[in-house]
């Protein structure tokens, strides 16, 4: 099933979300800490469920 773009987040959302720097998002990504996906061009996205899951385990 195809993922709707409304589904997905980029690093600045979820930098302005968790209140870092895109780069720590990016930090995050290669870490494994939070899954991302890459578009065809090579950018990051992120599943806004995978994201909402990482704040949740940040909070607790």
């Amino acid at each position: 099933m195809p993922i709707k773009e409304s589904e997905l987040m980029t690093p600045a959302e979820v930098a302005a979300l968790f209140r870092v720097d895109p780069k720590t998002v990016a930090r995050w990504s290669d870490s494994g800490k939070i899954p991302s996906i890459r578009t065809l061009g090579g950018h990051r996205r992120f599943r806004r469920n995978d994201v909402l899951a990482a704040l949740e385990l940040s909070v607790a």
